[in-house]
């Protein structure tokens, strides 16, 4: 609330014109979206957070001049924004026009050492959907299993797993720190080939291949992780 009235409207969708077309029905402001990216990355949060947000939270909406009663957006609205700003090599655009503001205000020095680069922005948004997408994808496969065959799944399943992937990956506070990330998408890999292996394996049933979720699963691991020569994630 505070970056609203101190600040006023940081991002004009002029800004960002050129990696939106004007034809078609219109869509969501730009600029009000790079005002997202900027608080999902202050607060840590991914993209189905961010929109959660934006929907159901008074102080978000203040800050980005939208009426109480606005539903907001699709989660996946936010990673089509940043390939755009990528594509058209606008990632920097927002933080220099937030600098600009910061300086014409006097709250920052014009030859100071604000650093000005969004790509570790965008890059560090981009981890935490990632983290959270290969998450749900294994939980969506834990459900299934669970429902297809309770017993067999009981059987390869130990307590710190089940606390892990008992609530959707969208309710967890994902780490701020990299290295922890880093580390919890780690684990997230190994049980993931953990279940993997015990879906394949000789005592599991032949038709558990077959549940959808757990192809789904098999797919996203060869996309998003590498075997080591140990067999460790």
């Amino acid at each position: 609330m505070r970056v609203r009235d101190e600040l006023g409207e940081v991002f004009a969708d002029a800004a960002f014109i050129d990696a939106f077309g004007i034809r078609g029905r219109p869509g969501i402001s730009p600029g009000q979206l790079a005002m997202v990216t900027v608080l999902q990355f202050a607060e840590n949060l991914t993209d189905r957070q961010a929109a959660d947000a934006v929907r159901g939270r008074i102080d978000w909406k203040y800050c980005l001049g939208l009426e109480l009663t606005d539903s907001g957006f699709d989660f996946s609205v936010l990673s089509q924004f940043r390939a755009r700003l990528v594509a058209h090599d606008l990632q920097g655009a927002a933080f220099e026009l937030l600098l600009d503001r910061l300086v014409e205000l006097r709250l920052v020095t014009a030859r100071g050492r604000q650093r000005t680069d969004a790509t570790h922005v965008v890059a560090a948004v981009r981890d935490l959907n990632r983290l959270e997408m290969v998450g749900e994808t294994l939980r969506a496969a834990l459900e299934a299993l669970a429902a297809a065959a309770p017993q067999w799944l009981a059987g390869h399943l130990d307590a710190a797993m089940v606390k892990r992937f008992g609530a959707r990956i969208d309710e967890w506070r994902l780490p701020n720190d990299q290295a922890k990330r880093r580390k919890l998408a780690v684990q997230v890999g190994r049980d993931g080939y953990r279940l993997l292996k015990a879906v394949a394996g000789r005592r599991a049933p032949d038709w558990l291949r077959e549940v959808p979720a757990a192809e789904v699963l098999r797919q996203v691991w060869i996309q998003q992780y590498t075997l080591s020569e140990s067999g460790r994630g």
